[in-house]
Formats: structure tokens, C-alpha cells, sequence
């Protein structure tokens, strides 16, 4: 071939496949905020209220012989409030159990339905505070800023789930706190989240509210193989929550 037509080749090809090349984090990013809102709708959101119900299935054991076994629905509420408090209460037929994040505060709380005098309150330990704490971040933000906060996002290589072609970020809030999100290439969409410690998570329905898309139900899959099922009902955006509803129950009393 004529070196002139080869170099020419070569430049057509660069060309040509340039468009295909794989987008920057910060444009999948953004292509996976626009699947859920606009920016004006997303940056708007101060706190999310969910309201719902809570269902745990136990994986099957001996080899999946006995089924496995769900717990009755349970419902709970669940608060994110900027920059980090959250507060979630699940009522059982024993009790009501509540675990809350107040910045760098965190706490639960567990009170017998007969007799809630009796109820004990536990501080919690350093690392579920950093959990508690991504959680909340990563509830509110919307995939956006996580290097404002001290972490980074990396992108990997594209993989296949559940059959849908999608572009994996890696958001690393630190060593052992990582969500690993698979969005549909072609749309933005959150197919799958799966966590540090094993867990996979995956988002099924749509609520749209103040113009955001919110799941209708998230299941997520322990490494145990327990599953556990949120299904909301309800989704309440920039609420008014007085800050003493996260502040630690010994500071109430003074």
C-alpha cells in the first residue's frame, strides 16, 4: 500500500472511531443524574422521606433442602437530611428499632412495644458512623461531588448485567466503604450496586416526585444470601425536620 493512502487510513480510523470511545467519569456521571432529574431538580433536594415496608427472607440451608423463610412485612421510615443525618425506625411486632446519624454522632435504639420505658440505647461504633455517613452522602447527592468530600470515583471496564450493557463507576468513599454501579450504557440508568462487603442491590419501579425518579422497591442480597426488601410508598422531598429529631437521646434529656 502507498504510505501516503496508509497514513491517510490510519487518520480515518482515528476518526472514525473516536466517537466510540469510552465517556470520562464526569460524563457518565452526569449522563446518570440526567436519567433521574434535571440538575436544577436534583441540586434542590435538602432531605427524602421515605415511608414503606421492610421485608427479610433467610436463605435456604442445608443445601436449599428447607425453603427459605420471610419475616413478616415490617414498616419503616427513613430520613436523609443534608449534609449527614439520617434516621430510619422499623416497627416490629416486638418494637420499634430506630438508628440515626447526626453528623458525626450516631446512635440506635431499641423499644419494647409493651414496655418502652425498657427501651436501650447503644452509640455507635466509629466505622458505622463512616457507613452511615457514605449512606447518607450517597443518597443525597445523586451520584455527584464525591471528590468535594475526599473520595474519588473510578471508572471500569464495561461489563453485562442482567443481560443490559452497562459502564461501571467505582464510588470510593474509602478503603473498605465502595459502591461499585453499573449504569445502562445507553440510558444512564442504575442497574446494579454492589457493596464492599459483598452485598448486590438492585432498584426495580419508578416514583417520580418534583420531577426525580426514585425506585419503587430495592432489594438487596447479602453475601449470606439473606435478601432483604424495601417496597416505599411514599416520597417526601425538603421537609422541615427539626434537628433534634437525630440528636442523641442523652443530649434530648438536658
Amino acid at each position: 500500500m502507498n504510505v501516503r493512502f496508509a497514513s491517510l487510513l490510519t487518520y480515518l480510523v482515528l476518526v472514525v472511531a473516536s466517537p466510540l470511545r469510552a465517556e470520562t467519569t464526569e460524563q457518565w456521571i452526569a449522563k446518570a443524574r440526567a436519567y433521574l432529574g434535571s440538575e436544577s431538580a436534583l441540586s434542590a433536594v435538602t432531605t427524602i422521606h421515605f415511608t414503606g415496608t421492610l421485608e427479610i427472607i433467610n436463605p435456604a440451608v442445608d443445601n436449599q433442602s428447607t425453603p427459605a423463610s420471610p419475616l413478616d412485612k415490617m414498616p419503616v421510615e427513613i430520613i436523609f437530611q443534608k449534609p449527614y443525618q439520617q434516621l430510619m425506625t422499623v416497627t416490629r411486632p416486638e418494637g420499634v428499632d430506630t438508628m440515626v446519624l447526626d453528623d458525626y454522632d450516631g446512635w440506635s435504639r431499641s423499644a419494647p412495644r409493651l414496655n418502652p420505658k425498657q427501651s436501650q440505647v447503644s452509640l455507635l461504633d466509629v466505622e458505622q458512623i463512616k457507613q452511615l455517613r457514605a449512606n447518607t452522602w450517597e443518597n443525597l447527592s445523586f451520584f455527584g461531588g464525591l471528590d468535594k468530600k475526599g473520595g474519588r470515583v473510578d471508572l471500569g471496564a464495561d461489563d453485562t448485567v442482567d443481560g443490559v450493557a452497562c459502564a461501571k463507576l467505582s464510588f470510593i468513599h474509602s478503603a473498605g466503604i465502595i459502591f461499585h454501579r453499573y449504569f445502562e450504557k445507553s440510558t444512564g440508568r442504575l442497574v446494579k450496586t454492589e457493596t464492599a462487603n459483598g452485598s448486590a442491590i438492585r432498584e426495580e419501579g419508578e416514583m417520580v416526585v418534583n420531577g426525580i425518579r426514585f425506585p419503587k422497591r430495592i432489594l438487596n442480597k447479602a453475601a449470606n444470601g439473606q435478601v432483604t426488601v424495601i417496597v416505599f410508598e411514599t416520597v417526601v422531598l425538603n421537609e422541615s425536620i427539626p434537628v433534634a429529631s437525630f440528636a442523641v437521646p442523652s443530649l434530648l434529656a438536658d
